[in-house]
């Protein structure tokens, strides 16, 4: 069932008032009239499978025009990991430079100056904690939803993730708890501590799900398949694990190990989003939406990097046909249609250029440079305003378990998981469109050709697994991956007045505006983080 048949669901009766709840913030100012009741709604006279639905959709991206995944997901993870670049005024990843309010809009509740304009009610903490805590309020210790709340406990896990990796400590036992237990002005936990309960949570849950249980009817991801959930949870808890190989190897390798045997099985367990364009700003697809222009002239001066377009063509990498064209082609509503694929004339923008006029920084002054449309853009098959979002894959399982064979001997052989993990990162573009998709045998031959070396078995991994989250357009999990192990090797821009001595952004700072919401406990966490709180500060695993 698409996104826009299920939130027709969201959007009646007892639903809207559920969604009015679910949206509100659970830790911000304003806490009397948010976290007051305002509907006579209970277990009893709603149905909770309508929040997974909410929690999934979210996860993509914020309802409001797309806010956090425009300037999170885009302008800064996208740069910074050399997967796109950008010659707008105001995509300012790839040069180092600190906006604050873009920095904060994943986190929510942040100030809306400046473009691309923001929404203080967008972002992860409002539209994604808040309701998947909700979820789990409403299921808990409730036979008939035993496997909704399973997967509710998977979910907020699979949010805190991110939110803990782009911040570090952040508030996470008393999210979103404001309405059920007056914690208005929530505590930040220690990102070691975190971690430690994500993986308790997970695993924990994951062993709880139950396909003789209930089956949900709001799941988007897997409708209501417990099994390709069992798998989806270990997958999850593996990926959490592989974190912390920098800080706490022997936990890193204790949950692998409980995960080996237990991941997802092929592109058929990968998890995603279908939207869907008729639902307007509610269900069209989040990256589509920015990268095919509707706010502002990305789809004219937002391309592939040139460091990832050469690192594809050196190989004669056939996903390259697939996910990059030149000249590209919209119609008069800005939905995509095509342009050139031909692999030989694909070429990549550097980064760190603009459009200013200055010699060491235009584009149009790089040597590389002849017109902006030779440079390749995002494909059709990727920017489809019905589109997928990827969550989770079976590609990244496999590349994460190659990586855990590789590092401790555990869970069979590094060569095969990477085997399995590039081929599986090359035939499941097929599921964007029909006409993406890559025969097996091309992509065995391609495998095949370029096989593991165990010599450099890690950098071959991580690269693979960078260029496969950038397919996928998560350019948050491009970057954390990235921090965590090291690889690829990027060379950093070099752009006048940047914040960063001129290195790549280790994480985002705390929203400015949690110095006045949240004061008691915000400045502690502020104070704490090593490097200062600021892009080059590091979070407690990226040592």
């Amino acid at each position: 069932m698409t996104i826009f048949l299920q939130m027709k669901k969201i959007f009646t009766g007892a639903g809207l008032s559920l969604l009015i709840l679910t949206l509100m913030p659970g830790c911000t100012k304003n806490f009397d009239s948010i976290n007051t009741n305002p509907v006579a709604y209970s277990k009893t006279n709603f149905q909770p499978n309508y929040i997974l639905t909410t929690v999934q959709q979210a996860y993509t991206g914020s309802t409001d025009f797309s806010y956090e995944t425009w300037r999170g997901n885009l302008i800064y993870c996208s740069t910074m990991m050399q997967g796109f670049s950008s010659v707008v005024g105001y995509w300012v990843g790839d040069k180092y430079i600190l906006n604050p309010n873009y920095t904060a809009a994943y986190w929510g509740f942040g100030a809306t100056q400046g473009p691309p304009l923001g929404n203080g009610g967008d972002g992860a903490y409002p539209e994604q904690v808040k309701p998947v805590v909700d979820l789990i309020q409403f299921t808990r210790d409730d036979p008939k939803y035993k496997n909704l709340y399973q997967i509710a406990r998977i979910m907020r896990a699979l949010v805190m993730e991110r939110i803990t990796d782009l911040y570090g400590d952040c508030p996470y036992s008393q999210a979103g708890m404001g309405y059920y237990d007056k914690a208005f002005f929530p505590k930040y936990d220690k990102q070691q501590d975190i971690y430690t309960d994500l993986l308790k949570e997970l695993e924990d849950a994951t062993a709880k799900l139950d396909p003789a249980a209930d089956a949900p009817t709001g799941d988007v991801f897997y409708n209501g398949n417990i099994p390709q959930w069992q798998r989806f949870g270990n997958t999850l808890m593996l990926r959490v694990a592989m974190r912390l190989v920098k800080v706490d190897a022997a936990t890193a390798q204790s949950y692998a190990q409980k995960a080996v045997g237990h991941t997802m099985t092929g592109n058929g367990d990968n998890a995603f989003v279908k939207a869907d364009a008729t639902g307007g700003r509610t269900t069209i697809n989040r990256n589509s939406q920015i990268l095919t222009g509707d706010g502002g002239p990305e789809n004219v001066y937002t391309k592939w990097s040139k460091t990832f377009i050469d690192m594809l063509k050196a190989v004669d990498d056939p996903r390259l046909a697939k996910i990059a064209i030149t000249h590209p082609t919209w119609d008069a509503k800005h939905n995509p249609t095509g342009g050139n694929a031909d692999p030989a004339v694909q070429k990549g923008m550097p980064n760190g250029k603009d459009l200013s006029g200055i010699p060491a920084q235009d584009i149009s002054k790089d040597p590389t440079y002849t017109t902006i449309e030779d440079y390749s853009s995002p494909s059709q098959y990727l920017t489809k305003r019905d589109g997928l979002t990827f969550i989770l894959t079976y590609a990244e399982s496999e590349l994460l378990l190659a990586e855990a064979a590789e590092r401790w001997g555990i869970g069979g052989s590094a060569a095969q998981h990477y085997h399995d993990g590039v081929k599986a990162a090359i035939t499941y573009l097929g599921q964007y469109d029909a006409d993406a998709a890559i025969g097996d045998g091309d992509a065995e031959t391609f495998v095949t050709a370029h096989p593991y070396n165990a010599a450099n078995g890690l950098e071959m991994i991580n690269t693979q697994y960078w260029i496969h989250t950038n397919t996928m357009l998560d350019f948050y999990e491009s970057w954390s991956n990235w921090r965590r192990s090291g690889f690829p090797v990027l060379v950093p821009v070099v752009y006048p007045n940047n914040n960063t001595n001129g290195t790549i952004p280790r994480r985002f700072p705390y929203p400015v505006d949690e110095a006045n919401t949240n004061p008691v406990n915000y400045k502690p966490a502020h104070d704490a983080v090593p490097g200062g709180d600021n892009l080059t500060g590091r979070v407690w695993w990226d040592k």
